[in-house]
């Protein structure tokens, strides 16, 4: 009764509330960033959409996983970005404009591909289970449902009622990471049985796919010489995942608890490496603060 309570009400409840409170900090000028700065947000966008994917095919292949655990690497791989990485990005004194764009056009295009790419997923390391095949266009309005219609209703507020909606966006900011907290301490508690035995088969490949994406973020900021700021936040957009949108894929749409596993050890250790890289940037080892 608790597993179907946390994966059929709480979890979607949970995450719309996270999307209202992105929603919150959005306004219209944050798309059209793009025109402004593109050459941020186009790197920002081939690291999230292109190479996070390919990283989380790769790391799911090397390393020893069933193939359940395998389809979870990559369904973390297809969530991009996320409250959480906004919230980081200020905390490193990051280009917190380019981190609310890039989550909200990266959660927009995602609605699409997460379907094409999970099935892709599935086909390669679940070749003769098709049954857990996602329907493409049920799944693109599930996903839009959670993701799309409340990130709108977030901005149709901001837009209409700014003082009210800079009011809510605090409330909601810390709410969203309670609620990542309870949802990561529900199954924690659900999979203790099993915890270390999970943290042993993912572990590994949750921090590998959490370092090296956050290694080819800073590079390829860097290659493309970004201004300091910018590579900091592109630094965290690409490294760090949207776990919960990860479970709530894998509980919900998929009902496959096996498959959320990698996404609850990735949000456990997201905050770790985080903490780190803040650390380093504001005692500058890896960059100058501005």
């Amino acid at each position: 009764m608790e597993s179907n309570f946390l994966s059929a009400i709480f979890l979607p409840l949970a995450l719309f509330i996270i999307m209202i409170g992105m929603g919150l900090t959005l306004k219209v000028m944050d798309f059209q960033r793009v025109l402004v700065e593109p050459k941020s947000v186009l790197f920002g966008l081939i690291a999230q959409l292109i190479i996070l994917p390919i990283v989380g095919f790769f790391l799911a292949g090397i390393f020893p996983l069933t193939p359940e655990l395998a389809v979870g690497v990559v369904i973390l791989a297809t969530c991009p970005g996320g409250a959480t990485s906004n919230l980081i990005s200020y905390l490193v004194r990051g280009n917190v404009a380019l981190s609310v764009t890039l989550t909200a056009i990266s959660s927009l295009i995602t609605v699409v591909t997460i379907p094409l790419i999970i099935n892709l997923g599935m086909q390669t390391f679940m070749a003769t289970d098709t049954a857990l095949r996602l329907p493409v266009l049920k799944t693109i309005i599930q996903i839009a449902v959670i993701v799309f219609i409340p990130i709108c209703l977030g901005m149709l507020v901001n837009h209409y009622q700014p003082r009210i909606a800079a009011k809510l966006e605090k409330i909601v900011k810390w709410l969203s990471l309670s609620f990542l907290g309870l949802i990561i301490f529900a199954l924690l508690v659900e999979g203790r049985a099993t915890l270390l035995s999970s943290l042993l088969q993912v572990g590994g490949v949750t921090l590998s796919l959490n370092l090296l994406t956050m290694f080819l973020g800073y590079t390829l900021a860097t290659i493309a010489k970004l201004d300091h700021k910018s590579v900091k936040t592109i630094t965290v957009e690409v490294g760090i995942q949207n776990g919960t949108l990860a479970i709530t894929i894998a509980s919900v749409l998929l009902n496959s608890p096996t498959m959320a596993i990698p996404a609850g050890i990735y949000s456990l250790l997201m905050f770790v490496t985080s903490a780190a890289f803040a650390l380093l940037v504001r005692n500058g080892k890896v960059f100058s603060v501005q």
